[in-house]
C-alpha cells in the first residue's frame, strides 16, 4: 500500500545545533527534546522559539514533563496543556506526546483532549505504546484519538530487536497511521528495518557526545554531564539510503 511513499527521516534533536544539521542533511522533521539521559523531556520555551526561527523543516517538540512513565497527576496534566499551547503559539508543526492510565493502557480521554487543544498541529504518539500491555489494542486507540504517527521500537529495547511487532503494527495500521520505528536505528540497519517492517518514516538521534570546549574545568564537578549533537555524516548516510529506497 505504502510502497510509493517517499521514505523519510525524523531526527531526535537534543540541541538547536542538531536541528540545524537535520535540516542540512535532508531530514523532514526534528523531534526536539531536552534530557537525553532521561529519554527526552519537554524543551524550554526559549529553545523551541530559537529553533523555530532557525529551521524550516517540521518541528515537533516532545511534551513530557518528566521521565519514569506516561501517567500524570492533575498538576502535571496542567503543565502538559500549557506546553501544548506554547508549541502552538510558537508555530510548531506538531508535538510528540503520549499519556497512559495507571495500568499502562492509553488514556483515550486525555489523548483526545490533547488532539483538540493541539489542532491544527500534527500529532506523533511517543513510545507510550511500547509501555502499554497490548500494542495492537493501543494502536487502534491511538488512531481513534486522531494521531498521525506512532514512534515505537516494537516493544523491544531497540527497533532492530522489535522488527516482528513493528511489521505487524504496520500491517494492522494499513495506511491509517504511520508507524515510525525508532531506537537503535542506524545507517547499518535502516535498509533491513525498512524492508522487514514496511514502514516509511524512521526516527534516529545518531547522537555523539561533543568535547568540552572550555579551557578550564573542575574535575570535582560531577554534574557537568554530556552534550549530544547528531553525527552529520551518519545522518547523511541514513538519508541517502532512504532516498535510494
Amino acid at each position: 500500500l505504502m510502497d510509493n511513499v517517499q521514505k523519510q527521516l525524523e531526527v531526535c534533536a537534543f540541541t538547536i545545533q542538531t536541528c540545524i544539521i537535520a535540516e542540512k542533511v535532508g531530514a523532514v522533521r526534528a523531534e526536539l527534546c531536552d534530557n537525553p539521559i532521561e529519554g527526552g523531556t519537554t524543551p524550554s520555551y526559549g529553545t523551541i522559539k530559537q529553533v523555530r526561527e532557525k529551521v524550516s523543516i517540521q518541528l515537533f517538540p516532545i511534551i513530557r514533563p518528566r521521565s519514569l512513565n506516561y501517567f500524570y497527576d492533575e498538576e502535571e496534566w496542567q503543565i502538559i496543556i500549557d506546553d501544548v499551547k506554547m508549541c502552538k503559539e510558537l508555530l510548531c508543526d506538531g508535538i510528540s506526546i503520549g499519556i497512559s492510565k495507571q495500568d499502562g493502557t492509553i488514556d483515550i480521554e486525555r489523548m483526545k483532549r490533547i488532539a483538540a487543544i493541539a489542532y491544527p498541529m500534527e500529532l506523533t504518539c511517543n513510545r507510550v505504546i511500547d509501555a502499554a500491555p497490548n500494542p495492537f489494542e493501543a494502536l487502534e486507540q491511538i488512531i481513534d484519538c486522531g494521531f498521525h504517527r506512532i514512534l515505537t521500537s516494537g516493544k523491544a529495547a531497540t527497533a532492530p530487536e522489535g522488527m516482528d511487532i513493528l511489521k505487524q503494527l504496520v500491517q494492522q495500521a494499513d495506511g491509517r497511521i504511520s508507524i515510525m520505528p525508532g531506537a537503535g536505528v542506524k545507517s547499518n540497519n535502516i535498509k533491513e528495518i525498512a524492508a522487514v517492517t514496511g514502514a516509511y518514516e524512521f526516527h534516529t538521534s545518531a547522537r555523539k557526545a561533543v568535547a568540552n570546549t572550555v579551557s578550564y574545568s573542575n574535575p570535582k564537578i560531577t554534574d557537568a554531564g554530556n552534550m549530544y549533537i547528531a553525527d552529520e555524516e551518519e545522518l547523511r548516510k541514513i538519508v541517502a539510503i532512504l532516498n535510494a529506497e
